[in-house]
Parts: C-alpha cells; structure tokens; sequence
C-alpha cells in the first residue's frame, strides 16, 4: 500500500432516539424525539489493510452507547452531551475526536422551529 497521511472518522447520522430531557415539566412526562449525530477521530490505516473489526471502532457499540445515555432524563442537552463524551473517550481509546450534535426537534418554544440543540467538538490531548 502507498504510504499516506489519512485522516479518518466513524459516524452515527442523525439517530432518533425519543427522550425525556427538558426543563418543562411536560418535556419529563410525555417525552420527545431527538437525533443524535456523533463523528468519532479514528486512524483507520490498520483497518483498510487489515479487513478487521478490532482494527477501528465498532459503530453499533457507539450507537448503543449513545442510546443509553439518552435514555437517562436531564434537564440540560449540554449535560447529556457531556456524559456522552465522557463515555466515548472512556470506553474507546481509539478515539481522537469527537463531534456531537443533539437536537431536540419540536422544542416548547410557542413557534415553528425545526430544532433546537448542542453542538460539541473535543479533540483528545
């Protein structure tokens, strides 16, 4: 193979979860639906030659990680984004980066939005 500089990333697009995160009362109670995007700094090199899973990061493992902290009711999007990115960087050492996006669609703003949410983007010292 060439050699080469690559850089490379797994990602989780726009994942619907339906959550209980809110400050309202009824955000708690009833819940809503929110999509989670996530791409995660890899170095894939050994990946593309070796054809192996162990060589990169397992996205059904990132998705069910995401899925259980999104099961956990807060009332801050921010502090959910946070456990999220503490886990990842935690239980994936392979990881570099992280850009996560969490958006609750239908916020109780009394208006016509699309969404609304956080955006996190931490790079591994």
């Amino acid at each position: 193979m060439v050699q080469m500089t690559v850089s490379s990333s797994i990602f989780l697009d726009e994942v619907r979860i339906h959550a209980y995160h809110g400050v309202m009362p009824q955000e708690n109670e009833v819940g809503q639906d929110f999509l989670v995007s996530a791409r995660c700094g890899v170095d894939m090199t050994s990946a593309m030659q070796s054809d192996q899973l162990e060589s990169t990061l397992d996205y059904s493992l990132l998705y069910h990680l995401i899925e259980e902290e999104m099961h956990k009711t807060s009332q801050l999007l921010e502090h959910v984004a946070g456990r999220i990115a503490d886990r990842v960087f935690a239980e994936f050492p392979k990881v570099t980066s992280l850009d996560l996006r969490i958006t609750k669609l239908n916020p109780p703003l009394g208006g016509d939005c699309k969404g609304v949410g956080v955006e996190l983007h931490i790079t591994k010292d």
